[in-house]
């Protein structure tokens, strides 16, 4: 059990501490501790996680922490998944910050997160591909209409994501749930 808390705790540590551009860019981080690295879950299950963490409010890292932590190490391991998610970034900040303004406009740092920017672009895009690669079930018409139905509500009007994620659900429900009943 202790192993699986510090395991729980360097996979979050390393997903929020190499990742460039917070929130969606922590996502294939996560995937790879979680699925690759570990195996506490399928591809399947990880996008059920993703699913239900983006219905909930906050930032995703934690929530992912919290939800991967519970599923591997009970509460100990929410505890492990949440402190290795904020403390790095806390004391790196504590420390670090001075320097990170004093040379925030400072062309090699500059330069360098220029050089980062299409890196995580690439990687929310693979992992928004393996991603969709479960949620799109073959001959699936009405997960097909709910994601067309979705991008153009987020193209067209100024819906909120979680009310995306809400009606999504619903309709989830009223397609497949009545069938499990």
């Amino acid at each position: 059990m202790s192993k699986n808390i510090w395991d729980v705790f360097i996979a979050f540590t390393r997903a929020a501490n190499l990742s460039f551009g917070g929130g969606p860019a922590t996502i294939p981080l996560i995937q790879n501790e979680v699925v690759s690295r570990y195996h506490w879950m399928t591809d399947e299950e990880f996008a059920d996680a993703l699913a239900v963490s983006n219905s909930l409010p906050g930032p995703i890292i934690t929530k992912l922490a919290s939800y991967v932590g519970y599923r591997v190490a009970g509460w100990l391991g929410v505890l492990a998944g949440l402190t290795g998610t904020i403390l790095p970034t806390l004391l790196i900040t504590v420390f670090l910050g001075d320097l990170l303004i004093r040379y925030s406009n400072a062309p090699i740092l500059k330069a360098a997160l220029t050089a980062v920017r299409p890196v995580v672009v690439i990687l929310i895009a693979q992992s928004a591909y393996d991603l969709g690669k479960k949620a799109f079930p073959k001959n699936s018409p009405v997960t097909w209409g709910i994601a067309i139905g979705a991008l153009a509500l987020m193209f067209f009007t100024q819906i909120h994501p979680g009310f995306l994620i809400l009606i999504a659900m619903i309709i989830g429900n009223f397609t497949w749930g009545q069938k499990s009943k």
